[in-house]
């Protein structure tokens, strides 16, 4: 007899499933799989066919009571706003798995494969899969109501610049493009002296003011009118208006200074030419090169105002000029430019050629100019200025001429610009042959200034050519590398027009 010297091995048994007898290792419900699946069913009570709403002007979801949130399709955010769809019915099982089955974008169905576990007949485990199909219906958000009616808002933004000239609100307009917001606006209004945004909430509006003090020397204040109100809720609707005033200055201005701004500046001629507006006032002292920023609070404390209407402006040829040694500096003088050259230039107006009568000044455009040039500027000797300030001036403080930029083919420049600026949607009143004039006077302020253009979506113009440099008169342009694709998209992956999600 010989003897076993390692343990038995336990082997375990099978037992007969109680309903079909097919063999199977023990479990606490004595059934096999496949008919513990047919007696018992875990997803019931899980909705199997449920809807979406979904507003194809802003491609939002609405996610229960009231919010509409923007989903990709077969992204995280979509899956968590069906799963809540289901989760109230989920409480007595538990969620194992989720994930999307492919559809077709323009099929208005989300499929939704959702695997879950649960404890049946005396302990078992059992483990389903199970889809659930979404079918996307079409209704319009509360926003997207607004907009279409046009007439419903409950903020408007009321822009304003008491001035002749709209060169800021162009360059106003390209900012809120660049920065995309003119987005959240019902309706964008243009009228006289301005423009009127406006919203559907109080916070966008405030947004919107927050952005033009950050953006242009302003000042805004605001007010609301009650339009109803209920007494059981306690809740009150009003309607509120933000007033937001631009400093009346543009660029290439000839302004006047008070002495005590003047004074505070560093000491600088109280006759100055603004050379930019951004977030400030830039000035520059045409007969010392001085430079100062002055912005919305300063302004409003010690106000001036432009002495020259643009339509004022007259050509000027130039006859003789001279670079002009830098200068000492007087006491408590500020900063100087170093983009300018200071000259001095003998003048002659070209309405005036059959005459010898000449201007004496000082410019500070010395790095451009050369003579028998063109040049724009003001003549201050032959004009009357009604300004309180240039009234108690010096006399032979006053200069004769104020030269602003050099004098450009304006036709030719038109005809070779190579890119162009978009526009904001708005409401127009017209545009008439001024307002298309002081428009071509900012594009061509676009080519002259870089900072500027800094701040300014500049696209390609893909219907005009590039043309060689061999022919250049010595205008400013803009290179191809300060320049972005206009991108259009009007054709999907497959080759085919693009669509839509929801096709009616």
């Amino acid at each position: 007899m010989e003897y076993m010297v390692g343990p038995a091995a336990h082997s375990q048994g099978n037992i007969l499933c109680c309903h079909c007898g097919v063999p199977i290792p023990p479990n606490p419900a004595n059934m096999c799989v496949g008919c513990l699946r047919a007696r018992v069913d875990i997803t019931e009570g899980i909705p199997k066919q449920l809807t979406l709403s979904f507003c194809k002007q802003c491609e939002r979801y609405l996610q229960p009571p009231g919010t509409w949130i923007q989903c990709a399709l077969e992204s995280r955010e979509l899956l968590a706003l069906c799963l809540k769809k289901i989760k109230a019915s989920l409480n007595k099982v538990r969620l194992i798995d989720a994930g999307f089955i492919w559809t077709e974008p323009h099929s208005k169905r989300l499929k939704l494969k959702v695997t879950v576990q649960k404890e049946v007949i005396n302990g078992a485990v059992l483990q389903q899969v199970f889809v659930v199909e979404y079918t996307v219906q079409p209704q319009m958000c509360e926003d997207c109501h607004r907009i279409e009616a046009k007439d419903f808002w409950k903020a408007v933004v009321q822009v304003r610049q008491k001035t002749l000239h709209k060169k800021t609100f162009f360059y106003l307009e390209q900012l809120i493009l660049k920065h995309k917001l003119h987005q959240n606006t019902l309706r964008i209004k243009e009228i006289h002296d301005g423009l009127d945004f406006y919203y559907s909430s109080k916070q966008q509006a405030q947004k919107m003011v927050d952005f033009l003090q950050c953006t242009v020397p302003s000042r805004s204040k605001s007010s609301q009118r009650l339009t109803s109100h209920d007494v059981h809720s306690n809740v009150y609707n009003y309607k509120s208006t933000f007033s937001v005033e631009i400093v009346p200055i543009c660029k290439d201005n000839v302004v006047c200074l008070s002495p005590k701004l003047a004074q505070s500046l560093g000491n600088m001629s109280q006759i100055c030419v603004c050379i930019r507006v951004t977030s400030t006032v830039h000035l520059i002292d045409p007969s010392t090169l001085q430079i100062a920023e002055i912005d919305g609070n300063t302004y409003w404390r010690y106000p001036f105002n432009s002495l020259f209407h643009p339509k004022q402006l007259e050509e000027f040829i130039v006859m003789d000029i001279n670079r002009v040694q830098e200068r000492k500096k007087g006491a408590g003088a500020g900063a100087r430019s170093n983009k300018h050259t200071l000259a001095e230039a003998w003048v002659q107006k070209t309405s005036e050629l059959d005459t010898d009568h000449q201007y004496f000044c000082s410019t500070h455009l010395g790095h451009i100019l050369n003579p028998g040039d063109l040049v724009l500027g003001f003549d201050l000797a032959n004009c009357n200025l009604n300004d309180e300030f240039v009234n108690k001036m010096n006399p032979h403080s006053i200069p004769d001429v104020v030269l602003i930029k050099k004098s450009y083919d304006r036709a030719k420049r038109q005809h070779r610009r190579n890119w162009k600026l978009k526009e904001l949607e708005r409401d127009k009143e017209g545009m008439d042959t001024d307002d298309e004039r002081q428009y071509q006077d900012f594009l061509e302020d676009l080519e002259e200034d870089e900072t500027i253009r800094k701040n300014v979506n500049i696209y390609r113009n893909a219907d005009i050519p590039v043309e060689s440099d061999t022919d250049d008169d010595g205008a400013p342009r803009i290179s191809l590398a300060e320049m972005l694709e206009d991108l259009h998209i009007s054709q999907d992956a497959t080759g085919g027009e693009g669509a839509n999600m929801m096709t009616e």
